[in-house]
């Protein structure tokens, strides 16, 4: 099994949760609940893209994750905490003896990479053994940690929407589109395993980064053996440990150590205009001119404005190496050189780059983005206002509805009954509640049950499930799809 055996899943919830096997009604068989992103006026955020559950289910709850030692560990723990006993040492045994420590639950769950409206459904879970009720909502604290690669991999994937608008307008075409966004963000995530998760959320829409955990993980539990790729590519210490006075030796030692291949160069450590102009312009003009598109310099700029920086060494580059016109109209800096900015980028100032740009009638091929905290970091649970509800129990047999419909804030009204999701007669995306739903219709895949993960997802399906669609360029229809696209973006692949 893929869990991690070391970890005591008895002790990975919020702690009052313990006491709640004690709160539900007498003779309550059945808890059923779920997870989705709430609507919200105003949001950016109309959709998102489900990812991630795969990890949390592989890596903590298949398998056998109850054993009498964790039990042991857990009433210790719980007696210290509480100063009382109220942890069910009884409850967890019998899942021990009687499913052999595997998790009575069933867990149905939107196919990863699939594009949902907010609001709507996005995975259930209830248990499958009437003892057991009061473990749906136990292992709410750990599903509900699904908020934050589902945000990742959906503002990354606005982040591609927007670069493609652009492209597509300024070049005619979207090639190198998955390119175009580079993970900046390992250093800045809270800790190895928000790297991968973030990480590999990214690469759902892109394959540029340098955040290995996240490529770790999508080799490890998403089936995919090289999921994003990086260029060598110099940081201040390598240019500034050459002295003031020497920054032509750094630059042109990096240019003699990767000859061949893509390299891109921080240049802005002293003056950046003086870099483009008089360094990679004049003195290393040659050397920089005797590259190839395949093996083209990319300049870094790494302070000041974004837009007007980028704006202002673009020129320069353009009196220095010259440009040409595309098929657009748009002016391109020759196939040797490009721009990186990795300082200062979010989805506002992105959008302001490329629209100045365009303005001052350059095309988006021209430059590359990198990103890190407004990717990985600078989000949380509200961002798309994740929540796990009780939406249906069982009593004595019985089936109820159940919600929560506070007078103080609508918003936070939960949906009724058991739910599916389907896609009605219109194409839209809708969640049926109240048991409604036709079974045949329901887009909720069964992922998880009794321990057992029953369905897969490789990053190559998942790929697929978020590639964009006509609609997502907010430009005229296109004849097909894979005119739209490319080839490239469809498989999602390099």
């Amino acid at each position: 099994t893929m869990a991690a055996h070391d970890f005591n899943f008895l002790l990975a919830t919020d702690s009052y949760k313990i006491t709640h096997y004690k709160q539900y009604p007498p003779d309550v068989s059945k808890i059923y609940s779920y997870f989705e992103c709430r609507r919200k006026k105003g949001s950016q955020f109309n959709e998102v893209v489900f990812f991630g559950l795969q990890y949390l289910l592989k890596k903590y709850l298949t398998g056998r994750i109850v054993t009498e030692d964790k039990i042991q560990e857990a009433k210790l723990f719980y007696q210290m905490h509480f100063k009382q006993t109220v942890f069910d040492e009884e409850g967890w045994r019998k899942i021990l003896e009687k499913h052999d420590g595997r998790l009575p639950i069933r867990i149905k769950a939107v196919p990863e990479g699939k594009i949902i409206p907010r609001g709507n459904v996005l995975f259930t879970v209830e248990n499958t053994d009437p003892s057991f009720f009061w473990l749906t909502n136990y292992i709410e604290t750990m599903l509900v940690q699904m908020w934050y690669p589902i945000t990742v991999a959906t503002i990354s994937r606005e982040f591609k929407k927007i670069l493609a608008k652009h492209l597509k307008a300024t070049s005619g075409s979207l090639e190198g589109l998955n390119e175009k966004l580079h993970d900046f963000g390992y250093r800045g995530v809270s800790s190895q395993e928000s790297a991968a998760l973030g990480g590999a959320a990214h690469l759902v829409n892109f394959c540029g980064t340098d955040t290995v955990a996240g490529l770790l993980m999508a080799q490890r539990y998403y089936s995919c053996p090289m999921a994003g790729f990086s260029i060598p590519a110099a940081e201040h210490s390598t240019i500034i440990s050459w002295g003031r006075s020497r920054e032509k030796d750094a630059f042109e030692q990096v240019l003699d150590q990767f000859s061949s291949g893509p390299v891109s160069v921080v240049s802005d450590s002293y003056d950046i205009f003086n870099a483009c102009k008089h360094i990679w312009g004049d003195k290393l003009k040659e050397r920089v001119m005797e590259r190839s598109q395949d093996s083209c310099l990319v300049i870094r700029p790494d302070s000041g404005d974004p837009a007007e920086t980028l704006i202002e060494v673009i020129k320069i580059l353009e009196d220095c190496f010259g440009c040409s016109k595309n098929s657009m109209g748009y002016k391109v800096l020759p196939s040797y050189l490009r721009i990186i900015q990795g300082d200062g980028i979010d989805l506002s100032s992105i959008n302001e780059i490329l629209q100045k740009l365009s303005e001052e009638g350059w095309s988006a091929e021209n430059v590359l983005f990198g990103c890190g905290s407004a990717l990985l970091q600078k989000l949380n649970r509200d961002t798309l206002s994740c929540a796990f509800k009780c939406s249906y129990v069982e009593t004595n047999g019985k089936g109820m509805d159940v919600y929560k419909q506070p007078v103080t804030d609508p918003s936070k009204g939960s949906k009724r009954g058991r739910l599916s999701l389907r896609r009605n007669s219109g194409g839209f995306i809708e969640t049926v509640e109240r048991g409604a739903g036709k079974p045949e219709e329901d887009l909720l895949v069964t992922v998880f049950e009794n321990g057992v993960l029953l369905r897969e997802y490789s990053l190559d399906e998942i790929r697929k499930n978020a590639r964009l669609r006509d609609l997502d360029l907010n430009t005229t229809m296109y004849n097909s799809e894979k005119e739209l696209l490319g080839k490239h973006i469809l498989n999602g692949l390099h």
